[in-house]
């Protein structure tokens, strides 16, 4: 039973959905102009778990013929044959459901249908249409991994403004650096599933220059916030956390110009920490001011 019960717990994606959480939060606070009450709070959280997992459940059940191939998704309960594709498929639904309705009735309905636009986009736009037929597939398809932002300040204000915008767009932009430089270690495994992420079909200065061009959109974004709804806390969070991300992005680059193979995972470890740094950044702000 135990072992079972793990299996489902790691259809969910567990480490995912704990960045998702990070920028859930912050926002709501951003939203309230201070800690928002702990009801809603903990609505929205359990809400949100719920969604992620489902999406990531579907996302394993669609995924399950690639995710064998691959090295980095070749432990998953589905390649293992550990839970059975129905198994998965009525999980996910299930959390879906549950998500859903824990949105709607502890928060409101606004939320509830971000919620389910998220789930849609994530499982059907990017999972079944664009993961396996454009290189874009990411840049799109990561507008899912932006929802939270929009859903946790619609749980607070019943409503939708510019800040949250913003947060949607820097948390957009990103995605592909992040992704792109996971992608670069795993370039062979996308390649033997077929997946046409962009280090599989570019080469690999083509690479390094989009990914310092999403990173300089992903900086210059965020000190937008700064006029708009932030302090001087926030502004300096987000000036040395930028750059950091665009000295990394900068140091790929003219690795590859070099002809060497860089470190994209030193990125990608630095991107997850960029993104908590500036969402962190705005809840302190929000408490100081």
């Amino acid at each position: 039973m135990s072992s079972t019960v793990r299996s489902y717990v790691a259809l969910t994606k567990p480490r995912i959905i704990e960045l998702l959480l990070v920028t859930t939060l912050p926002a709501m606070v951003l939203a309230a102009h201070g800690l928002p009450k702990w009801h809603l709070v903990l609505a929205t959280l359990v809400g949100g778990t719920l969604a992620a997992g489902s999406a990531n459940a579907l996302n394993c059940f669609v995924d399950r013929d690639i995710d064998a191939l691959m090295r980095r998704t070749g432990h998953r309960p589905l390649a293992r044959h550990e839970v059975s594709p129905t198994g998965a498929l009525i999980f996910g639904v299930l959390l879906g459901l549950v998500a859903i309705a824990v949105m709607g009735l502890a928060t409101n309905w606004l939320a509830a249908g971000l919620t389910l636009s998220a789930i849609g986009f994530y499982v059907i736009v990017y999972t079944m249409v664009l993961k396996r037929r454009t290189s874009q597939n990411i840049v799109w398809g990561g507008a899912a991994g932006c929802m939270p932002v929009l859903i946790g300040w619609a749980a607070v204000t019943d409503g939708v403004g510019w800040p949250p915008v913003v947060l949607f767009l820097v948390v957009f932009f990103w995605t592909p650096p992040h992704f792109w430089a996971l992608a670069i270690r795993y370039r062979e495994d996308y390649a033997r599933a077929k997946v046409p992420m962009l280090p599989v079909v570019a080469t690999p200065l083509q690479v390094a220059r989009q990914i310092v061009a999403y990173s300089w959109l992903t900086v210059a974004t965020s000190l937008v916030l700064w006029p708009l709804a932030t302090g001087w806390v926030y502004a300096g969070v987000a000036a040395l956390a930028g750059a950091v991300l665009l000295g990394e992005a900068h140091r790929l680059y003219a690795a590859t110009s070099r002809g060497e193979a860089g470190k994209p995972m030193r990125l990608f470890h630095w991107s997850n920490s960029y993104l908590a740094a500036i969402f962190v950044a705005v809840a302190i702000d929000t408490f100081v001011r």
